[in-house]
């Protein structure tokens, strides 16, 4: 990690793994809150990886133009600081056979990873309420309780 000349902390590459349902520290909605801050933080020749969700249309978005695909970017500092902006969804075929290969072996536990917890078909609606709020977890509907 290097500093900026005033001495502000900057990486050489960031990844916005969050997406256009973003949340500010006011918990309301702010579709280009990570985008913004990763170009604050990114030194200049940075480079900034965005496989995080952005949709062309949200009709349910709370602010207005990110009803129509609108974000406000701050695209004047990521021009300014030179930085190279990537993106798109990730290419899941380029690395499917390794990641299965390394599951199926025992090499990553995928359901640790990605905090699974498998719950039965009632308790589905608050699975999805609690993902929905953020909760770092992933569930496993198991309707006929198969999964051990």
């Amino acid at each position: 990690m290097i500093e900026n000349v005033i001495g502000v902390p900057e990486v050489d590459s960031a990844i916005d793994a969050v997406g256009f349902e973003a949340r500010g520290h006011s918990g309301k909605e702010q579709p280009a809150i990570v985008l913004n801050q990763m170009m604050e933080i990114t030194r200049a020749a940075g480079n900034i990886g965005v496989p995080g969700l952005y949709v062309t249309e949200d009709p349910g978005a709370e602010d207005k133009a990110a009803q129509t695909g609108s974000l406000s970017l701050r695209l004047g500092l990521g021009w300014a600081k030179g930085q190279s902006i990537h993106t798109g969804q990730t290419p899941v075929l380029r690395y499917n056979r390794k990641l299965m290969n390394a599951i199926l072996h025992g090499r990553l536990p995928i359901a640790k990873i990605v905090n699974a917890k498998v719950i039965p078909l009632e308790q589905a609606p608050q699975g999805y309420e609690s993902f929905d709020a953020g909760v770092a977890a992933k569930y496993v509907i198991d309707p006929h309780g198969q999964i051990s």
